[in-house]
């Protein structure tokens, strides 16, 4: 009786088998350790571990190598003698193939002779239910001890449980839908793109004054003062910047000299005319030369008091740095400042041309101020520009004024954020396809 019993170092070697298999992180793993850790038990030529794919046989691992990259002349033979083989075995019980036992076809039969040896020991994988995961071949010269067999059934059961688990998360991603199941999901995505929804698209927008006021520089010049600072309120008339007055100074102490000089000279002109007559003749143009010089001088006078511009309403400041703008030259008419009126405030919408929708005067509008994301802004569109224009940032877009309803407390002059236009209900399909379809013609010219 004690002669039947394994040897323990055989009891040990299954055990040590069925440790690694369950120990392997991967399907990959498992099949290196299925193809090369029964080694030291079967001594074979080699181990062939095959994964089941619908009717055909996938190679995971050739035992003492790496898997071969390359279609080969024996991985071609390979998969017509895998799928022989898996017709050999009708069932879960492992087989022993012998080449003299066998009738395989002739191409099968010819590699047999060149590449294997004289048996296969063929152990296919199953799962529960019966499907078989992937066959497992030992090339031998024969077969395995008959005492063996039974004590191995165990180890089979262990790589076929531990290659189910593996394989779950792959036998849900090889699912693929039937013929109805897919004109279903493509009825169902049409009856999607009919649903009615309404156009919208993004747009930067900033806050500003309905009430605004441009003022500019009334003179050529150079600024050399800014009286008041950004976003500070102002009265009408308060002085808001001033121009350098060195120029026209001295400009007006020659003309004044000048004017001085030539009233001289009309008087001693007067007088030498009361005894020649000759002189009177040189009285008109004394006197229009006079004349001329103190309207120079007015000139010079009326634009040192331009140098000083002062507001022509009550409201805010509205500008960028004043240290921008110090000993800056200006010419007549170019743009300083703005002062608005911060009760009335509006959104500046800039829409690039790339999203622009249909939208008309009254079409709603929510800004999103960067500085106060949980509380929009609501609004109605009140004028369009007709014709895009590049903005600072040197994209195409129209200009768009909104209200702002409401007399909101965070709705300050200057703030920046997103604005989300709404335009006429379109279907799902259209408004998913409006982008592609325009690019498309873009490029195609259809």
């Amino acid at each position: 009786m004690t002669d039947r019993l394994p040897h323990p170092q055989l009891l040990l070697g299954l055990a040590a088998l069925r440790d690694r298999a369950l120990a392997a992180d991967s399907l990959n793993a498992l099949a290196f350790s299925i193809a090369n850790d029964p080694y030291a038990l079967l001594r074979y030529h080699q181990g062939l571990v095959l994964a089941q794919r619908g009717e055909d046989l996938e190679l995971l691992c050739v035992s003492g190598l790496a898997r071969p990259s390359e279609d080969s002349p024996y991985l071609v033979w390979l998969r017509r003698a895998s799928r022989w083989l898996a017709g050999q075995l009708p069932d879960a019980t492992p087989r022993w193939l012998a080449r003299d036992a066998v009738e395989p076809p002739e191409d099968i039969a010819e590699g047999w002779a060149e590449w294997w040896p004289s048996g296969i020991w063929c152990i296919p994988l199953h799962d529960r239910d019966g499907k078989r995961l992937g066959l497992v071949l030992f090339l031998l010269e024969a077969p395995p001890a008959e005492t063996l067999l039974p004590l191995m059934d165990g180890l089979w059961q262990t790589w076929a449980h531990c290659w189910a688990a593996f394989g779950g998360q792959r036998r849900l991603l090889a699912w693929r839908p039937s013929k109805r199941q897919l004109l279903v999901a493509l009825a169902v995505a049409g009856a999607l793109m009919l649903i009615p929804v309404r156009q919208t698209a993004l747009a930067p927008a900033e806050i500003v004054s309905r009430q605004a006021e441009i003022v500019s520089s009334p003179i050529d010049g150079v600024i050399e003062r800014m009286q008041v600072r950004p976003n500070q309120p102002v009265e009408a008339g308060t002085l808001l910047f001033s121009l350098d007055e060195t120029t026209l100074k001295s400009r007006a102490e020659v003309l004044g000299k000048e004017v001085a000089v030539a009233d001289a000279e009309l008087m001693a002109a007067s007088q030498r005319a009361f005894d020649n007559p000759q002189s009177k003749s040189e009285l008109t143009l004394l006197n229009g030369r006079a004349q001329q010089r103190r309207a120079e001088l007015a000139a010079v006078q009326a634009q040192l008091q331009r140098t000083r511009v002062r507001s022509p309403r009550a409201g805010v400041a509205v500008f960028s740095d004043p240290n921008d703008w110090l000993g800056k030259p200006v010419v007549t008419g170019e743009r300083i400042l703005q002062v608005a009126d911060p009760a009335q405030p509006a959104m500046l919408i800039q829409l690039p041309v790339a999203d622009a929708i249909a939208l008309e005067p009254g079409a709603e509008v929510t800004l999103f101020l960067t500085a106060y994301p949980l509380s929009p802004l609501k609004g109605e569109v009140l004028e369009t520009s007709y014709q895009a224009r590049a903005n600072d940032e040197g994209v195409v877009a129209y200009r768009l004024l909104a209200s702002v309803q409401g007399q909101p407390e965070h709705a300050r002059l200057g703030l920046h954020g997103t604005a989300k236009l709404y335009g006429e209900r379109v279907v799902l399909g259209y408004y998913l396809l409006r982008r592609p379809f325009a690019a498309l013609r873009a490029w195609t010219g259809l």
